[in-house]
C-alpha cells in the first residue's frame, strides 16, 4: 500500500472513531520512541511541556528544539540537530509557525511521522503569505508589534487572540516567554514538501484566531493528513494535552 493510500486509509478510519476508541488507538504498542518538538512564532520550546510530560510516562523521549526565529534556514538547522541528536527512529512534531520546519526538515530519513498542531503546511516553494490571503486574516495578525526588525504581540492580541481558552494567569505567563521573530522569517519558503512522502497527522484548532481553522482544514486535506478537531484556541497543545498528546502516540505508533 502506497503512502496516499495508507493515509487516506487511515484518515478515513480515524475521522469515524469516537473519543474512546481514539484512545484505546493511542495505547497500542510504539514502534518509534523518540520525538522531537519545535515551536512557533510568540512561544518558545516550553510550551511543549504538558504534552512532554505525558509523553514521558510512556517512556518516550522527548526534545524540544529552541527555535532562533531567524530564519527558515536557522531555525531547520537546530531542528536537523535535534534530530541527528535522536537514538533511533523520530517523529517530528510542530506547531504553527514551525510546520513549515517541519515541512523542511521532515525529509531526513530518520523521521517517520510528521504531526502538524494548528500549523503550517506549505508545498515547496509555495508563498504561504499568498495561499493565506485566500481566507479571512485571522484576528491576531492586527496585534504584532514591530520594533525595527522584530515583531511580536501585544499583551491584549497574545491573551485573547492567541490564548484564548487559557485562564489568564497562565496565558500571562506565556506571554511574558515569548521569542520576538525577525520581519523577513515570514517571508521565507520551503524547498522540500516531507508531507509527500511521510505519514502525516493534523490537530485543527476549532477557535483559532491565529490561523484560519478552515485554511488549516485545506491543508490537512490536501496532505491527506489523519485529522482532528479540537475545540480550542490556537494554543491547544497547552490548553487541550491530552488530544495532543494522543495524536502524536498515533504517529509513534506508524
Amino acid at each position: 500500500m502506497d503512502r496516499r493510500t495508507f493515509m487516506g486509509t487511515l484518515a478515513a478510519a480515524g475521522a469515524a472513531l469516537p473519543l474512546l476508541d481514539r484512545t484505546a488507538l493511542a495505547q497500542t504498542p510504539l514502534k518509534t520512541k523518540n520525538v522531537v518538538f519545535v515551536h512557533g512564532l510568540f512561544a518558545d520550546g516550553s510550551c511543549w511541556s504538558k504534552v512532554i510530560a505525558r509523553l514521558q510516562t510512556r517512556g518516550v523521549s522527548c526534545t524540544s528544539v529552541q527555535n532562533p526565529l531567524t530564519s527558515l534556514a536557522a531555525a531547520s538547522e537546530a531542528a536537523r540537530r535535534a534530530i541527528t541528536a535522536q537514538p533511533g527512529p523520530t517523529v517530528l512534531v510542530g506547531h504553527s509557525f514551525s510546520g513549515m520546519i517541519v515541512t523542511e526538515v521532515g525529509v531526513d530519513p530518520k523521521v517517520t511521522a510528521l504531526v502538524y498542531v494548528a500549523a503550517r503546511a506549505p508545498d515547496a516553494g509555495e508563498d504561504y503569505t499568498a495561499l493565506a490571503k485566500n481566507y479571512p486574516t485571522p484576528p491576531a495578525s492586527a496585534g504584532i508589534v514591530f520594533e525595527d526588525d522584530w515583531g511580536q504581540l501585544s499583551e491584549p492580541a497574545f491573551l485573547h487572540d492567541f490564548a484564548g481558552d487559557l485562564p489568564p494567569e497562565e496565558a500571562k505567563v506565556l506571554y511574558a516567554v515569548q521569542q520576538p521573530f525577525k520581519k523577513s522569517l515570514t517571508t521565507d519558503k520551503t524547498t522540500h514538501a516531507a508531507w509527500r512522502s511521510k505519514p502525516t497527522f493534523y490537530a485543527v484548532s476549532t477557535q483559532d484566531r491565529t490561523i484560519n481553522p478552515d485554511l488549516e482544514r485545506f491543508m490537512a486535506k490536501r496532505m491527506g493528513a489523519k485529522t482532528i478537531e479540537v475545540d480550542a484556541s490556537h494554543l491547544a497543545l497547552i490548553s487541550h494535552p491530552d488530544a495532543i498528546t494522543n495524536l502524536v502516540l498515533e504517529a509513534l505508533a506508524v
